[in-house]
């Protein structure tokens, strides 16, 4: 079973995520919380395997606790939550190590869907949604766009493909195939990339290649 926390401050979202994800089956809500400090606590304790976040609350918001569960031991995969699809905060949780975000009025099915891909281990990066909050509230000043363009020169050239064709969001599958590569070598790439460049996730593999102005 995949144990979720879903932290929201509307006692009615909350029901209703609860309602969604346990009817899918092989899903467990663990617990609650009201706002980012519970959310805090409520993680440490619970363990939960993915957390469903809302981005504005009050008091301690989702991004300065998204930010706090991120950095603590045994972090779990984190999702933002969102009423709308272009929000500055959702971009700024996917620096600190959010996998993705959803809207509120998420299709129950795809919901279930994300939760599922995220406690996988795969970053939640589509093209139509993700992808544009990323190109439209990425920071390319001239310093940040240096500051990536010099991290990314320490790829060989084939790590390079990679990872810009994961800023496009292809999946490994999809990357294999473009490049001529086994899925197995591709991950064992992305892996590799990841580590070298010190990021948590796909997600912020794609911000780094749009600070640097090449995706």
């Amino acid at each position: 079973m995949i144990r979720v926390l879903v932290v929201d401050d509307e006692e009615l979202v909350r029901s209703g995520l609860r309602m969604i994800l346990e009817a899918a089956g092989d899903m467990a809500v663990v617990g609650e919380a009201r706002d980012g400090d519970e959310a805090v606590s409520a993680a440490a304790r619970l363990r939960p395997d993915v957390v469903l976040m809302d981005v504005r609350m009050p008091g301690t918001d989702g991004l300065t606790a998204g930010a706090r569960l991120m950095a603590g031991p045994r972090a779990p995969k984190l999702i933002m939550l969102t009423t709308f699809d272009l929000d500055e905060y959702v971009h700024e949780a996917l620096r600190v190590g959010a996998v993705g975000f959803l809207l509120k009025d998420t299709p129950p099915r795809d919901l279930a869907a994300a939760v599922r891909t995220v406690a996988a281990g795969h970053a939640m990066l589509s093209p139509t949604v993700t992808k544009r909050v990323i190109s439209s509230f990425a920071d390319r000043t001239p310093s940040r766009a240096e500051a990536a363009r010099n991290r990314l020169a320490t790829l060989t050239a084939r790590e390079e493909d990679v990872i810009r064709a994961v800023a496009r969001g292809l999946s490994n599958a999809e990357i294999g195939r473009e490049l001529k590569l086994t899925e197995a070598t591709v991950k064992a790439h992305v892996s590799r990339v990841l580590a070298k460049l010190n990021l948590a996730n796909r997600v912020q593999a794609a911000i780094l290649v749009h600070d640097a102005d090449l995706g």
